[in-house]
């Protein structure tokens, strides 16, 4: 059916959009070996509801009526996400169908119903999902009152969607094998000779493809093709996934691991401060600390938009921002909420000047690692 739509439909025009298709079909076989770093629970929803109208409303605060439904396309956990989907419940009446799986799938989805979505919001694990579903047309502008309380670098500069929380890139690094005058400023410096077999990377996990797809953005796909093929001739690691490496980089197994941040303070939560382990940060700028963020925005089909707006509201509150600083250990988007023990302050990384919606193009990333024997 996917196909049909491609064929036939006038959005096709574009070749973004059109790549996209076949991003989300990769996505949907990649989930079961990678997929997202906040995975997807079962499925929860029924099949899809036809019949929406697409509307173009401005989607602002304001109070949603008493009770009512939103349905929700999670692309974050339940065991992360519901507790907020209660206490916003709780709070006004609005009950929340929500549908979890992995973004990329989630995302294919949503290309495929458009207007006939039983969506309200989509709230999506990383900004490549978003920026995808928004080049499709499928998201209204946000109110100034939600755009405002993110950062412009975590937000759609079209005003489309919001992120609702952040990871940073890191290098974690094992502190009895490696000095802090042995660590590198730049990820693009693991090709040299004295990382040879000391580096751990996960090619199938989606953040790590995000990375590759900014190092394409920002250093072009030649030079993103180079540090890949001599990342493969020095010997790099290849593991399942984030916590593998990182339980690698603890037993010394390898040096150094390329990680989201928050995976060491999760170990280091649970095996205590003596978990011989830190993250690395690279240079401000250096695509190695990229910045990446789960976020959400509201469908033009919902007819629930101020309710959804008011979720979303609710989701840039302070109760919510610590609750996923307290939870995964990931960064506040809102001003004045600390991020939780000791992560650093994103406004202390400087990361990676990019247009985060641009990290769409997970289809010429995946095509890339395939050419050069990164990915099966």
């Amino acid at each position: 059916m996917l196909s049909q739509l491609v064929r036939h439909a006038p959005w096709r025009r574009g070749p973004a959009l059109v790549a996209w298709v076949g991003v989300v079909l990769l996505a949907l076989a990649a989930a079961a070996c990678g997929g997202d770093d906040d995975g997807g629970g079962p499925d929860a929803s029924a099949d899809p509801a036809a019949g929406a109208d697409p509307t173009a409303a401005a989607a602002g605060g304001g109070q949603p009526a008493a009770g009512g439904t939103l349905t929700v396309y999670s692309g974050r956990t339940r065991e992360l996400i519901e507790p907020l989907f209660t206490r916003f419940t709780e709070r006004t009446g609005v009950k929340i169908e929500a549908r979890y799986a992995d973004s990329g799938p989630l995302a294919a989805t949503l290309l495929e119903e458009r207007g006939r979505t039983p969506a309200d919001v989509f709230i999506a694990q990383d900004a490549g999902a978003l920026g995808a579903v928004e080049q499709a047309g499928l998201f209204t502008t946000l109110d100034q009152s939600l755009l405002g309380r993110v950062p412009a670098a975590y937000r759609s500069t079209g005003g489309r969607w919001v992120g609702l929380s952040g990871r940073a890139r890191v290098i974690v690094y094992n502190t009895k094998l490696v000095t802090e005058s042995q660590l590198p400023s730049s990820v693009l410096e693991l090709t040299d000779a004295r990382f040879r077999g000391k580096v751990g990377w996960a090619p199938t996990n989606g953040s790590f493809q995000a990375f590759v797809t900014a190092l394409r953005l920002t250093k072009g796909d030649a030079a993103a093709r180079e540090w890949l093929q001599q990342m493969r001739s020095n010997g790099v690691v290849e593991y399942a996934n984030n916590p593998a490496i990182v339980a690698a980089v603890g037993d010394g197994e390898i040096a150094y691991g390329l990680v989201n941040h928050y995976y060491l303070h999760q170990f280091l939560a649970e095996r205590g401060t003596g978990f011989p382990a830190r993250n690395h940060y690279t240079a401000p700028g250096d695509p190695g600390t990229l910045v990446n963020v789960a976020g959400a925005g509201i469908l033009t089909a919902s007819k629930q938009q101020p309710a959804a707006a008011s979720l979303i509201e609710f989701l840039l509150s302070e109760e919510a921002q610590r609750h996923f600083a307290q939870r995964t250990f990931e960064y506040p988007v809102v001003a004045g909420v600390a991020a939780s023990g000791d992560v650093r302050s994103v406004a202390e990384l400087r990361p990676l000047a990019i247009d985060l919606g641009r990290l769409d193009d997970l289809q010429g990333t995946v095509k890339l690692l395939r050419e050069v024997g990164v990915l099966k």
